[in-house]
């Protein structure tokens, strides 16, 4: 039985989602005595801004030691972090760590995951589960190992998918709901109680880092596959088509099973309300869009700059056309 004012806890993590996990340690009187996150870097205009990462920004405003190595290989770095004499590290949204930083604290490092596993191990967990239509997803906090996302399960939380859902609904719901889940992990830590149960290999799915290329909108697919893209994408990194010479992104959509004999990607609209596409088995419905070199807007404002009729939506391989 450990005091949770004696736990000393490093906490590794960088955006806004980990903030929820730092902060609720920090007010539930747990003693986090660093943090470690990613470096400061330039940018906005002229790349001339410096920015910080959300999890420094929380963690300078409760005065806790704040740590951003580039190389956590690094012996000097690792003799500091060692100094800090972690009892138990907690890790949520940070980069894969080297053996000799997730296993220097007596109890190890302990990793709040989007997802439940063994389903959706990698990057991009969240995403990956709206945009194969899953009805549930969830949380899981894990003992790290070697192998990423492989580590023995402490507990899990299990999240439900609306069907009207995009990543940032998810996403604030789970950043709630992990929160919670790290203060239960740590709760039983304290208690000496924690079970760990080893994954289940026959449930093993991927959910891989998302590239550019992967946001491709191909008109060819089901309406219901196009449309869960689009909601997983959203809004970030953002599922994308062309119109004409520029790239579209589409950040909402509706989309209805119609029986046509319209060629995929082709489009129609009155130019005023609504711009509907074809694809293999419905139509979609774009309702928030945002042309290159625009602000992202509703399809009516949309309209308002940009007569269809002089463009075309694009496939990867074909070109679209107005029906």
């Amino acid at each position: 039985m450990v005091d949770k004012k004696d736990l000393r806890i490093v906490f590794l993590g960088t955006p806004e989602f980990a903030v929820a996990s730092l902060q609720a340690l920090i007010e539930d009187g747990y003693n986090v005595v660093g943090v470690i996150t990613a470096p400061d870097r330039k940018g906005g205009r002229g790349m001339k801004q410096i920015i910080t990462s959300a999890v420094k920004k929380y963690a300078l405003s409760k005065e806790i030691k704040v740590m951003q190595p580039t190389n956590l290989k690094n012996d000097a770095w690792q003799q500091e972090l060692r100094s800090l004499k972690a009892d138990v590290q907690v890790v949520v949204a940070f980069r894969m760590l080297p053996v000799a930083v997730w296993d220097m604290p007596e109890h190890g490092t302990y990793n709040l995951h989007g997802s439940l596993l063994p389903k959706y191990r990698g990057a991009a967990p969240i995403n990956w589960a709206i945009m194969r239509g899953e009805e549930y997803t969830g949380v899981t906090t894990f003992k790290l190992k070697h192998e990423i996302d492989t580590g023995s399960i402490a507990y899990q939380e299990k999240i439900a998918i609306a069907k009207d859902a995009y990543l940032n609904d998810v996403h604030d719901l789970m950043t709630a709901v992990g929160a919670k889940l790290v203060i239960k992990t740590m709760d039983a830590l304290c208690r000496g109680k924690i079970d760990l149960i080893e994954q289940d290999p026959t449930g093993i799915t991927k959910a891989p880092k998302i590239f550019h290329k992967d946001c491709v909108l191909d008109w060819r697919n089901n309406a219901e596959d196009l449309y869960n893209k689009i909601r997983g994408l959203s809004p970030y990194p953002v599922a994308w088509t062309k119109l004409g010479e520029k790239k579209l992104k589409v950040y909402k959509c509706r989309y209805t099973y119609h029986h046509h004999q319209y060629t995929p990607g082709s489009y129609q609209s009155d130019g005023k309300s609504y711009v509907t596409v074809a694809c293999k088995d419905g139509l979609i419905f774009l309702d928030e869009l945002q042309l290159e070199g625009k602000k992202r807007m509703l399809v009516k404002d949309f309209l308002n700059g940009v007569n269809l009729k002089e463009n075309k939506l694009q496939l990867p391989i074909e070109i679209g056309q107005h029906w």
